[in-house]
């Protein structure tokens, strides 16, 4: 699919701080209105902004926190985070059909043609598509390009599927494979962990601080309860983006441009340990990450080096 062809030029991306304030009020109404009210489809604009230069400080938070090493190529992660506030834009219209807060990020795809550095200057681009049924509610997607100032092609494209749990809208299609589900059988060719994650009740707070993304359901009990979950979870692209450090950690013969996929399982519930494995496939490198006490896969997905 391609973007809306109608674009809404923006100064700046937005603050994720005032987008989840603001977010509040329209999710509340979302949860409770009568099934066949309101949006059922995605908004048909195109977010952009121009001339975005990531925060170098922010950067060097983000790599320590992650255990990337210093570089002034950005992380495949960080990309995302530089772009997240304008995804979340386009989630918070009044035409948005589903409820932001409470949303849960069930799978991510990240192609990059070639690195982005600090220093670059960026223009962004987001908007929503795919809005489909799934057994547990709707999925959408939301994509994010970033493009260098001197280039046509995007040097990134990220994919991110969200799941409203719980929310029905008429008229949508049923699409049960979308993303990995924490019943998925175990995929066989792992051996021993590589590394377990001891990760703190404060984890989530901590991502929020270098990403900005302060979702309710990653910062405490308190608020995680209210959207049903027991504890505060882990982000899911804290785990994501510290395994893909792992995987370029264990990588032979690193790359510039790649494929960058994941998908989620049961929720990295806080504290909790997370154990890591490693495989090779082909030409991909593979992870996976589970509760090794339950069984229970968090995540798996694969790094796959483009031509």
């Amino acid at each position: 699919m391609s973007a809306p062809a109608t674009e809404k030029l923006l100064s700046a991306v937005p603050g994720l701080g005032g987008l989840y304030a603001n977010a509040l009020a329209k999710s509340a109404r979302l949860m409770v209105r009568a099934p066949g009210r309101g949006p059922t489809t995605t908004p048909q604009v195109t977010y952009r902004v121009d001339g975005v230069r990531p925060d170098a400080e922010q950067l060097t938070a983000y790599q320590h926190l992650l255990g990337e090493p210093a570089s002034d190529v950005l992380p495949a992660g960080f990309v995302h985070v530089t772009g997240f506030g304008l995804a979340m834009a386009v989630m918070a219209r009044d035409d948005f059909p589903l409820p932001l807060l409470g949303m849960v990020h069930v799978a991510n795809s990240v192609r990059q043609r070639e690195p982005v550095r600090i220093g670059d200057e960026l223009t962004v681009r987001a908007w929503a598509e795919r809005l489909r049924a799934h057994r547990s509610g709707t999925q959408v997607d939301l994509v994010v390009e970033v493009t260098r100032s001197e280039d046509v092609d995007p040097a990134w494209t990220g994919r991110s599927t969200y799941l409203a749990k719980g929310q029905t809208l008429p008229g949508l299609a049923l699409l049960e494979t979308d993303s990995a589900t924490s019943s998925d059988p175990w995929p066989e060719g792992y051996g021993e962990p590589a590394v377990r994650w001891r990760l703190a009740r404060d984890t989530g707070r901590r991502y929020a601080q270098v990403s900005g993304d302060r979702n309710p359901i990653h910062l405490s009990a308190l608020t995680a309860k209210a959207f049903g979950f027991p504890r505060a979870i882990a982000h899911g692209m804290y785990t994501a983006a510290r395994a893909l450090a792992a995987v370029d950690a264990a990588r032979v013969s690193p790359s510039e441009a790649f494929t960058w996929d994941v998908s989620f399982g049961k929720p990295v519930l806080l504290p909790s340990t997370v154990a890591l494995s490693l495989r090779r496939e082909g030409g991909s490198m593979q992870y996976a990450g589970w509760n090794e006490q339950s069984g229970k896969r968090h995540f798996h997905g694969a790094l796959t080096p483009l031509p």
